[in-house]
Formats: structure tokens, C-alpha cells, sequence
């Protein structure tokens, strides 16, 4: 599954990182249901053959996504999943590797449509000139005709990103992990650069958003990015349709 250097390098993980990634992913699997204890500490000890300091670190981190609590002559206790936190960006990226199902991507649409449209109309009445040109230059980049997949994704990524920037709104800024998840879950399945006439309609429809940016067009600049959003849903459904098609042959 094709997926953006930003969520899937490859580091040198610590064991902390590996054991938080290997646990995490249990969790989100549903090793372990909602009310059970985690397995003992000296079981989890013996596991991963590290240290008792390690292990507690480990929990502190699932503690802090919302995946744990621990409380004291209980155990390490498994919160239900309404409490986990889908807006880190470790706990998306052990989402994506599970692989990512309908209604999850379901989600993240719903998401993108609730909140890029508003970043990009705070963008057109705070941009500078400075962002503006940084659009235009991932745009740029965007249209190059020697993309791959990846390489088109992270162009992609960049042009989101910097528009969160320009809204001037740290927050809008901290939901790049959910538009690289959305967008992983989309270049999985289809990419306008597969077909020159889809890169190209690609292309037109972010250039439309720069421009509702530049001109100081609020509205104008939300409904050429939901347009943006939802021509991705568009290509991954019909790609979906195509592939059950040819399954069922």
C-alpha cells in the first residue's frame, strides 16, 4: 500500500517506540477489550525483555493517547475506544497499517469536509503574500508530469499543509496527520496521476483554491477545496467499483 514518507518512515525506533507501536495496534485490533486489564507488567516485562522503567514509559504513552489508565491495586486498565486519541499522529499511523476500512475512511472524509473548508476561507482573509507564493509554488509542483504515486501524495500533502499555515490558526495546522491519513487511505487506491486528464482536472481545482485565497474570496475558497475533497472520494469510489468488478470475474 503506497503511503507518505511523513507517516510511514522508516526510523530508528527506540523499544519504547516499537513496543508502544506493537501494543497500540493490539489495542486497535481489539486484543484486548474495553474494562480488561492489560497484561501484568512483569508478564509485558518478559514479552519484550526490557526493563521495568521502559515498560512504564510505554503505558505513560498509551496513557496519553487515551488508550489506558492505571490505577493503583487494579492494573493498567483499557479505556474504551471513545476515548482514544484519532488526532495523534502515531495513533493514525498504527490505523493506517491495520489497513483502512470504510468506515474509517468514511470518517476521515467527514472530518476533512468539516474543517479544510473553514482553513481555507480564514486562509483568503488572512493570507500573506508569502503564503501565497508558497501555494502557487505547490501547485507548481503538483503539475510536474513525472510524478509517481508518492511523490504526487506528498506534493499534495505540502499544498494542504500550507494551507493550514496561511489560516493563521495553530489548530487548523495540527490536523496534518489527519489530511496525510486521508490521503494515504486515497493513494492507496487511486491517483490522478494514473491518468493525465484526472492530473490535469487535479491540477485546475487547486489552482481554483489559490485563487479564491489570493483574491480574499471566503466562501469562494471553501467550496473549491470541498469541491478538491470530494473529486478524491469520487476516483477512489470508482476505482473500488472497477476492482469488484474484475474480482467478481
Amino acid at each position: 500500500m503506497p503511503r507518505l514518507s511523513r507517516l510511514a518512515l522508516e526510523r530508528a525506533k527506540s523499544s519504547h517506540d516499537q513496543i508502544a507501536a506493537i501494543l497500540g495496534t493490539e489495542l486497535l485490533k481489539g486484543a484486548y477489550a474495553p474494562d480488561s486489564n492489560m497484561p501484568s507488567e512483569p508478564d509485558l516485562i518478559e514479552r519484550f525483555g526490557v526493563s521495568r522503567t521502559v515498560m512504564r514509559e510505554v503505558m505513560k504513552t498509551l496513557a496519553a493517547k487515551g488508550f489506558v489508565v492505571s490505577k493503583t491495586k487494579v492494573g493498567t486498565r483499557v479505556r474504551d475506544p471513545i476515548h482514544w486519541n484519532y488526532f495523534d499522529a502515531d495513533v493514525l499511523a498504527w490505523r493506517v497499517r491495520l489497513g483502512l476500512d470504510d468506515e474509517f475512511m468514511k470518517s476521515l472524509t467527514e472530518v476533512r469536509r468539516a474543517l479544510e473548508p473553514a482553513a481555507a476561507a480564514l486562509a483568503a482573509q488572512c493570507r500573506s503574500s508569502a503564503d501565497i507564493a508558497r501555494l502557487r509554488e505547490c501547485v507548481r509542483q503538483m503539475a510536474r508530469p513525472d510524478h509517481t504515486r508518492q511523490s504526487f501524495a506528498e506534493a499534495d500533502l505540502d499544498f494542504h499543509l500550507a494551507i493550514g499555515i496561511a489560516s493563521g490558526n495553530p489548530l487548523m495546522r495540527s490536523m496534518a496527520s489527519v489530511i496525510e491519513t486521508a490521503l494515504v487511505a486515497s493513494f492507496a487506491h487511486s491517483s490522478p496521476v494514473d491518468d493525465p486528464a484526472s492530473h490535469e482536472a487535479t491540477i485546475s481545482g487547486h489552482a481554483a483554491i489559490v485563487a479564491a485565497i489570493e483574491a480574499g474570496e471566503a466562501r469562494a475558497a471553501a467550496e473549491a477545496i470541498l469541491k478538491v475533497i470530494d473529486g478524491g472520494v469520487y476516483r477512489i469510489d470508482v476505482s473500488r467499483k472497477r476492482q469488484r468488478g474484475q474480482q467478481r470475474k
